[in-house]
């Protein structure tokens, strides 16, 4: 259960920070309200992952699936380029990821 929490959790990072760009630095109601509502649970769902999750495991996965995912949709949906360099950095953190998961006994 931690590990689908911590999945969701993660999510809701992709959430927010793609809410968080379209609220053009908190200047937009509907996307800034969306993006604290989306932190607030994100975080939530992290603090419960981590009563069972190590701290360094639950923190890494939750900022990786963040990180990895915010990366997706801004070349999706906001038209990021996509560089060679920048997919090798993102299969580096999906490496460490799946690392860190296959490391944790939980």
């Amino acid at each position: 259960m931690a590990w689908l929490l911590l999945l969701v959790a993660g999510a809701l990072e992709i959430v927010w920070a793609y809410f968080l760009k379209q609220s053009a630095g908190f200047s937009r109601l509907t996307p800034s309200a969306i993006t604290v509502v989306a932190m607030i649970g994100s975080f939530g769902l992290l603090a419960l992952a981590m009563r069972t999750l190590p701290l360094g495991t639950a923190y890494t996965i939750w900022t990786g699936i963040g990180a990895v995912g915010a990366f997706v949709v801004g070349i999706v949906v906001l038209g990021e380029a996509l560089t060679p360099l920048r997919v090798l950095a993102a299969v580096l953190i999906v490496s460490g990821l799946v690392l860190m998961k296959v490391s944790t006994p939980a």
